[in-house]
């Protein structure tokens, strides 16, 4: 054999095997292992803000804007065969009821399905529609300390009350990631303006609606030790809007578990919190 087919050999050897690989790549079934694993969620676009939820009351009373927290691919806190999203879901609505019946104020909630919202729409939604106060509705979760019990009142604040508080804060501020990836859409740098900006407009308002809750809720409602906290959440950076976040109890807990998810539970709740409303605004219009 010559040089020269020596050489041309050398040439069209590597040209023949790719033609074979493509060849028989395409008759090589691929594993499906893995692709049911995969989460696909569709993430609102950055400038189309979302359609804004129904407000139910009379034109020209106060709006309260009720947030119920997580929701979608998001279920939050778990136990006692309880997901946190339905559990707040079903005291938003509760709530909400209660104050159309009592038809002293206006009432919209963030969510009335199983949808996701980032921190930063629910905190939208509010602003958009001028909110005269905000509650966002949670539930938490102990791990296996299944004897944690009681409801604990939020406000906002640079420095967490507790290191309680501060682990609470960053698994609340945490859901706004998805895959480890930030869908939020707000940078920190922004968020610490918005939190100084509420501190200095909107925190004596919030501070005093969380007084009410506890003062209300006494004897109706099982309270945590240290029912009032404050920690850097995200979803009450509203600068322009009272904003609370009421942590309803551990779904950890057996008795906790059960009285969120009853009717009478559910009612006992909306009853002492709309009452709370209703002494916030009637003290807003004294003063």
């Amino acid at each position: 054999m010559s040089i020269r087919t020596h050489i041309l050999l050398l040439v069209l050897a590597p040209l023949v095997l790719v033609a074979l690989l493509v060849v028989f790549a395409q008759r090589i079934p691929v594993p499906e292992l893995g692709r049911g694993y995969v989460l696909r969620v569709e993430l609102p676009e950055v400038d189309a803000p979302s359609a804004l939820p129904e407000i139910a009351g009379r034109e020209g009373l106060p709006l309260v804007v009720i947030d119920p927290g997580h929701g979608g691919h998001d279920p939050g806190a778990s136990g006692q065969g309880y997901q946190e999203k339905a559990i707040v879901l079903a005291l938003a609505r509760a709530l909400r009821d209660r104050l159309e019946d009592d038809g002293q104020v206006r009432v919209a909630l963030t969510r009335d399905d199983d949808r996701y919202l980032v921190h930063a729409e629910r905190v939208d939604i509010a602003r958009r529609l001028d909110a005269d106060l905000f509650l966002s509705i949670h539930a938490d979760s102990a791990g296996d300390a299944a004897e944690v019990t009681g409801a604990s009142i939020y406000t906002l604040s640079n420095q967490a009350s507790s290191e309680a508080a501060a682990r609470f804060a960053e698994r609340e501020n945490a859901s706004d990631r998805l895959n480890g990836v930030d869908v939020g859409g707000q940078s920190d740098a922004v968020s610490t303006i918005l939190v100084e900006l509420s501190q200095r407009r909107t925190q004596d308002q919030s501070d005093a609606f969380a007084r009410l809750i506890r003062r209300e809720g006494e004897g109706a409602i099982r309270f945590h030790p240290q029912p009032r906290r404050s920690a850097a959440l995200k979803v009450l950076r509203a600068p322009d809007v009272p904003s609370v976040l009421f942590e309803s109890g551990f779904i950890t807990n057996e008795d906790d578990a059960a009285r969120l998810a009853s009717a009478e539970g559910q009612a006992r709740f909306a009853e002492v919190m709309a009452r709370a409303i209703r002494v916030y605004f009637a003290r807003q219009q004294e003063s």
